[in-house]
């Protein structure tokens, strides 16, 4: 079978099917600017209404590789209360090739104030959503007619997904630790099977996060925050990434960060591949203006250092984030 869906074909003798099919979830560069992708408890935290719109485009020049858009919003649902409850919704598309990934989550977090002064904060999250996952037999282009193993045109299921979080945050630090697809079954490693009619018996993994920064003043007008997300779906090679950034004047942020494999468990899949999913991944350069008080704009370049790295030209991210409505007379939020 030929096929302009070439990904594949390069990733397989690479080894890197592995990582491709244990790392399901999507992944943003940009994480350190709204960490509500990744921990629903996160909702509410910027106390304001914020919304967000990022795009990225992954391993630019190699035909069907992914390309993702976000949209997001999030905020106080009882602003001039006690701002003990978030809440906050995410819609996400992604293509891959003949494959489509469309997704909306509700989230909301129940915030307990720990101090009198109102700066630290615990928050236990809960978010519940629904993916349709779509495969385009017609991208798919084969030798000879007539193949049973693909879908003469489009077919696509649901799968419905539940979340949860907890987020603890004060002006210096801030930590959490997530569980995405709660209602995952791991015991398949395949994402479709085409009966003819549909896509049945859709599988994806449970994927565990765990978020953490912190924030140190060097002078008046100049800040770093160091921060670091661990992904594992328990089955494949955990990833890490490693970021800081410098924060000029409160209005330009610049930094950048590492993306890694992780070998601290024995998994199966070293059995196939050894340690070239363990190692470094990417480089990345990130960067955010607030163009007002109310915009800014984020954008970031991911360099590939593993295998695929002559194949393709890196990832870009580009993101708009906009606070609405009148915000909170507050000290502005880094994490």
């Amino acid at each position: 079978m030929k096929t302009r869906w070439k990904i594949w074909l390069l990733l397989v003798p690479l080894g890197i099917t592995c990582s491709v099919r244990g790392q399901q979830n999507i992944q943003f560069t940009q994480y350190v600017f709204n960490s509500m992708s990744v921990n629903p408890a996160y909702a509410g935290y910027k106390e304001e209404l914020f919304a967000q719109l990022g795009l990225r485009s992954q391993w630019v020049d190699l035909d069907g590789a992914p390309q993702t858009g976000l949209l997001s919003l999030d905020g106080l649902l009882d602003l001039y209360g006690r701002r003990r409850h978030g809440g906050g919704v995410q819609i996400l598309a992604d293509e891959l090739g003949p494959q489509l990934a469309t997704s909306v989550y509700l989230n909301y977090a129940f915030r307990i104030q720990l101090d009198r002064e109102d700066t630290e904060r615990l928050s236990f999250g809960l978010g519940a959503g629904v993916t349709q996952y779509s495969l385009d037999g017609t991208k798919i282009v084969v030798l000879e007619e007539g193949d049973a193993v693909l879908p003469p045109g489009k077919v696509s299921s649901f799968v419905p997904d539940i979340r949860f979080g907890v987020y603890y945050h004060n002006a210096k630090w801030y930590a959490g630790i997530s569980v995405m697809d709660l209602l995952a079954a791991t015991g398949s490693d395949n994402l479709f099977r085409w009966d003819q009619t549909t896509i049945d018996h859709i599988r994806r993994r449970a994927h565990l996060y765990v978020i953490g920064g912190m924030l140190f003043d060097l002078d008046e007008y100049t800040a770093l925050r160091p921060s670091l997300l661990y992904k594992d779906d328990l089955s494949g090679p955990p990833s890490l990434d490693l970021n800081a950034m410098f924060i000029f004047n409160e209005r330009l942020w610049l930094g950048g960060g590492i993306r890694t494999g992780v070998s601290a468990f024995r998994r199966d899949y070293k059995r196939l591949t050894g340690d070239r999913l363990s190692g470094l991944n990417s480089v990345s350069f990130v960067m955010q203006v607030f163009a007002t008080d109310r915009l800014r704009i984020g954008y970031s370049y991911d360099y590939m250092i593993s295998r695929i790295n002559g194949l393709q030209n890196g990832s870009h991210e580009v993101t708009l984030g906009l606070t609405l409505g009148r915000p909170l007379d507050r000290v502005r939020c880094y994490f």
